[in-house]
């Protein structure tokens, strides 16, 4: 088993929040996939070696530091355009095209990390909540600048589990609902028409939301999708699997994991920790974001 401390002190510009674990053998995956074609098992061992956490997703203000001192500009920036969930655009920007083929998404001129919802918006009152609007490739580069780097797939896994090894969620196997149990940030209600926010948000959460799980992680499923560093493959000699893998490795898509505030069980159901996604590398969204992780001797 993998053991965990708080790590005290910062070495070599590694926060001093972050988790730490030894090396050894994790378990990832599941035997019991809910959306198999994603590539949710089979259960399987992988070695680890010696890693840290960020407990937190990054936020848009670390991000804003980031930007201040390097002058990076992210994908969306460049590109002039991110996907924006319809219901938090103006009336009048609703109509706009779908930027993924989803009619819940808009293509929306000048979204980006620090104007979420585009001209007009800002990420001046959200500064503790994860930066979003971010590809794989900004992640990556806020990694080298921060002294970090994404975390992999099944060093994701292993620290969302929380200790807990056989777990659906962070916190267990209960569910969470539409009225009395939201123990993360997902949708309540009837999606896409219909959010009641039961969980006290319609978007973003602060990455300090809700309770952590048995290792001190916040967040680890829900509020944002999280990028990984691997590419993302699928495990399975089916034809449908060769197909999928054949159109990802065109696509150069990457693995995200965790879900987001948009998930809910009755169409997005991957806010459970074998759950898994992947997008090229340069795909932003309002529900795309990170956390680091940290090499350690």
């Amino acid at each position: 088993m993998l053991r965990t401390t708080h790590r005290q002190g910062v070495s070599s510009g590694v926060p001093c929040r972050v988790v730490k674990f030894a090396g050894g053998n994790a378990r990832i995956g599941t035997d019991r996939p809910v959306l198999p074609a994603d590539g949710e098992g089979p259960a399987r061992l992988v070695r680890l070696k010696p890693f840290a956490i960020d407990p937190f997703a990054v936020t848009a203000g670390w991000f804003r530091e980031f930007v201040n001192a390097t002058g990076y500009r992210t994908d969306a920036e460049q590109l002039g355009w991110s996907a924006v969930f319809f219901a938090f655009l103006p009336e009048a920007l609703r109509n706009t095209a779908s930027a993924t083929g989803a009619s819940w998404w808009r293509k929306t001129q000048g979204a980006s990390w620090k104007h979420p919802e585009g001209p007009g918006s800002s990420v001046e009152d959200r500064l503790d909540h994860p930066v979003v609007h971010v590809s794989q490739n900004d992640a990556a580069a806020f990694g080298v600048w921060a002294g970090g780097r994404l975390p992999t797939e099944a060093e994701w896994e292993y620290a969302a589990r929380g200790g807990r090894h056989e777990a659906i969620f962070p916190w267990g196997d209960q569910e969470p609902d539409d009225v009395s149990f939201q123990p993360c940030n997902i949708w309540q209600g009837t999606f896409p028409a219909l959010n009641t926010g039961a969980d006290g948000f319609l978007g973003t959460a602060p990455v300090a939301a809700f309770e952590p799980n048995g290792y001190g992680l916040y967040n680890m499923v829900g509020n944002t999708w999280e990028w990984c560093a691997d590419a993302f493959r699928i495990q399975s000699v089916s034809r449908a699997a060769r197909e999928r893998n054949r159109a990802a490795r065109l696509a150069r898509d990457r693995v995200m994991k965790g879900g987001s505030y948009l998930c809910h069980r009755s169409y997005c159901y991957r806010y459970r920790i074998a759950a898994r996604s992947g997008a090229a590398p340069d795909t932003s969204a309002g529900h795309l974001g990170f956390r680091l992780a940290f090499d350690l001797a």
